[in-house]
C-alpha cells in the first residue's frame, strides 16, 4: 500500500508565510513543474467528510482547501502577506488551524494536492503539492490474512468487503 505524504497544516503554512516577507507564492505540482506564478486563491473552505469505509465503519475526516485559479492577467503575483490575509479572513470558517491543508486546481482536470513542504527561496516561497493515493481503510475485513493481503491488491471473495 503506498502511504501518502502527511500535508502540512494549515499554522505550518501561516508560520511559512508570515516569515516570508514580500516574497511571491508558488505552487509545485509533484511533476516538478512550478505552476505559472500569476495564479488566484478564489476559495479558502472548511471540508468536512463523513463516509462509510469498506467495512462498514464510519469515518471523518476535515481539511482547509484552498482553491487556486490561474487567470489570464499575467502581471497579478500573489505574495505570501497577501495570502496570510486571505487566510485570515477564512479563519472564522475553518474553526482550527490543526487542519491538513490541500490545494485544489485544474490541471487539466480539476484536481486535489495535499500541501507536504515549503521552501524559501530568495524572492518566492514554494508550495510542494503532493499525490492523493487510495487505499483499502478496513484491511483487517478485507484481508483477514496479512501474509494474503501483501500478495494481492484486490478483496477477497466472500471476505465481506466491497
Amino acid at each position: 500500500m503506498k502511504l501518502s505524504p502527511i500535508p502540512l497544516t494549515l499554522q505550518q503554512v501561516v508560520e511559512v508565510l508570515n516569515k516570508a516577507d514580500g516574497r511571491h507564492v508558488r505552487f509545485e505540482l509533484p511533476t516538478g513543474t512550478l505552476l505559472s506564478p500569476h495564479v488566484h486563491v478564489t476559495e479558502v473552505a472548511r471540508i468536512d467528510k463523513k463516509f462509510v469505509d469498506c467495512g462498514g465503519t464510519l469515518r471523518t475526516d476535515s481539511s482547509c482547501r484552498l482553491q487556486i485559479y490561474q487567470a489570464d492577467d499575467t502581471e497579478h503575483r500573489i505574495t505570501a502577506a497577501k495570502l496570510a490575509q486571505i487566510l485570515a479572513k477564512g479563519a472564522s470558517s475553518l474553526g482550527t488551524t490543526a487542519l491538513p491543508v490541500d490545494i485544489e486546481l485544474e490541471a487539466p482536470f480539476l484536481s486535489v494536492f495535499p500541501v507536504i513542504a515549503q521552501r524559501l527561496e530568495a524572492t518566492q516561497v514554494i508550495f510542494t503539492l503532493g499525490m492523493r493515493h487510495t487505499a483499502c481503510l478496513a484491511e483487517d475485513v478485507c484481508f483477514p490474512d496479512p501474509l494474503r493481503a501483501k500478495a494481492t491488491n484486490s478483496c477477497t471473495p466472500g471476505s465481506g468487503c466491497c
